[in-house]
């Protein structure tokens, strides 16, 4: 099995910095959680900051040394960001080149000049499927609004019928596909096969999207019949370019990465021999790094080249795609970071010798508390690397198939009801022109049903495979 930073992520396996006993581990574990959710809810502190307190407040309520507990969480930081700091790097660049080159545009008009009536519910639903592969989820809701709102005024489409299966899109690929920062956080966490994962993500996420967006648009579209609101159009990056990038290189560059990942996890099965030239190569050419820094460099030559963008400009769009990551970065590590302090405690231990004596299956297990996390901070990436840390023991004696199922699992939770206090829910509220009562009957009903279908279809999967 591929491990990502096995090495670093040894120190999953010391000695607990504490010997509290289950009792007060379970206390410590519910107030370090009710810390975070108290600064992040209530004193609207950067989720980094109530993170770092949250994991000290952990540490603290479980009898740790002080210094062990800083230690624990710094440890944890620094792995998490070593072991994905980078390809959320290398995917916002990817994000970026799609979004300014126009080749977003291309993908989308290419479709969309070809859809029409009631195809275009499930048109929106694949372009929003295949634009969020690269992209975080702000990023495409951004991006693919226009899109959205142009499409509901000049075809005269509700606008639930067209908007909810493009976030329906987006949102699937965000929780449940790599390279995507929560994944990515559990994949490292529980020492998943990323291809693996990747594959079983694509599985789950085609029904999971299908029934979440143009099936229940249906009924969305009936409960909230509103306009697409006016002002809420921006300009779309292609308008101010003379060229962009074919339709061909463009979907060729968004998934050379899954293609080359996917491969990697084929060749592994097909051959399992670490020692075989062809596995190698693929071990090579599939590892996440490689394969996203490729499809980066490629798309200089198939989405900037052909749009005109001179060298300079290059390094410019590389500087701003590289920005607006500082803070996810440091969630993501700090969710590591809040992970480690949980194992180290000793809280991992207790989870699993809990769900021994409950008998409660881990997938079940790990969905549940990813949606108590995920109703409590409204944050799906710090509902994945919280749940990852405490479910983490859980994989010990997992297969691949398992481990893999156990990561969508975490993801599938963390997606769980949307609601005021999650980022994303205003972001569609103010998009769309909807009040908090018309948000939640689209919007976070959209986001439950993606949580259970997506949960249900793992723990089916989990009976088969």
């Amino acid at each position: 099995m591929t491990r990502l930073n096995a090495e670093l992520l040894a120190a999953d396996t010391v000695e607990p910095i504490t010997s509290a006993g289950h009792a007060q581990l379970g206390i410590a574990v519910l107030a370090g959680i009710a810390v975070i959710v108290l600064l992040i809810t209530k004193f609207k502190l950067h989720a980094f900051l109530s993170l770092t307190i949250g994991s000290l407040a952990l540490g603290a309520f479980a009898g740790a040394p002080l210094d062990k507990a800083i230690t624990s969480f710094t440890t944890g930081l620094g792995t998490t960001v070593a072991g994905v700091g980078v390809l959320i790097a290398l995917g916002a660049i990817l994000g970026k080149m799609l979004a300014d080159s126009g080749g977003a545009d291309e993908i989308v008009d290419t479709i969309l000049a070809r859809a029409g009536g009631r195809s275009m519910p499930w048109a929106m639903v694949l372009i929003a499927s295949v634009i969020g592969l690269p992209l975080f989820f702000e990023v495409g809701v951004v991006l693919l609004i226009p899109v959205v709102l142009m499409v509901a005024k000049r075809g005269n489409y509700s606008l639930m019928r067209i908007g909810i299966p493009a976030l329906a899109g987006l949102s699937v690929m965000h929780g449940l596909v790599p390279p995507h920062p929560g994944p990515l956080v559990a994949i490292d966490a529980v020492k998943a096969n990323l291809g693996v994962t990747l594959a079983l993500g694509v599985l789950v996420a085609i029904p999971t999207v299908i029934i979440a967006g143009p099936l229940f648009s249906r009924y969305a579209a009936r409960w909230v019949d509103v306009p697409a609101p006016d002002k809420m159009i921006p300009q779309r990056a292609s308008e101010e370019l003379e060229k962009r990038p074919g339709f061909g290189a463009t979907l060729t560059t968004i998934l050379l990465p899954v293609v080359l990942m996917l491969s990697k996890a084929l060749v592994d099965i097909v051959i399992d021999d670490p020692e075989n030239t062809t596995q190698r190569v693929f071990d090579v050419i599939g590892s996440p790094l490689i394969a996203l820094l490729a499809s980066v460099l490629l798309g200089i030559f198939t989405l900037l080249r052909p749009a005109g963008f001179a060298k300079d400009r290059v390094s410019g769009l590389v500087e701003k795609g590289l920005a607006p990551i500082a803070g996810i970065l440091l969630i993501v590590g700090a969710g590591g970071g809040f992970k480690q302090t949980l194992i180290d405690s000793g809280v991992g231990q207790m989870i699993l010798e809990i769900s021994e004596d409950w008998s409660i299956p881990a997938l079940l297990l790990a969905w549940l508390i990813a949606v108590a996390i995920r109703l409590a901070t409204g944050s799906a990436t710090v509902a994945t690397v919280s749940a990852a840390g405490l479910v983490a023991p859980l994989a010990a004696g997992m297969s691949t198939t398992e481990t893999a199922l156990l990561v969508l699992a975490i993801g599938a939770g963390s997606l769980f009801f949307s609601h005021v206090n999650d980022a994303g829910f205003w972001l569609v509220k103010e998009y769309f022109g909807l009040n908090v009562g018309q948000t939640i009957k689209t919007w976070s009903v959209m986001e439950t049903i993606i949580s259970v279908v997506a949960g249900g279809i793992v723990l089916l999967l989990s009976l088969v495979i």
